[in-house]
């Protein structure tokens, strides 16, 4: 993928990091865009790609722009009902 980084988190768990948004964006996304993910994951994907799209239109550089992405933020994963 020419992006990221794999680190070992135990003796039969890896990590996958991203930390360039470009690398998010122009690779990362474009991959499930095209290979769905199944379940409730899908929606974490989805308010994923929208938080990626406030950062891209620069809107995460104001108080309202972040406090949007942490209500998004605040309704993915364990945290989704």
């Amino acid at each position: 993928m020419n992006c990221g980084s794999v680190y070992s988190h135990s003796e039969n768990a890896f990590v996958f990091t991203v930390g360039k948004f470009l690398d998010i964006k122009n690779k990362i996304i474009p991959i499930f865009k095209a290979h769905s993910i199944q379940g409730i994951k899908q929606l974490d994907y989805l308010d994923f790609c929208e938080i990626a799209t406030l950062i891209g239109e620069g809107k995460h550089l104001s108080p309202i722009g972040i406090a949007k992405i942490q209500l998004i933020k605040d309704r993915m994963n364990t945290k989704r009902k």
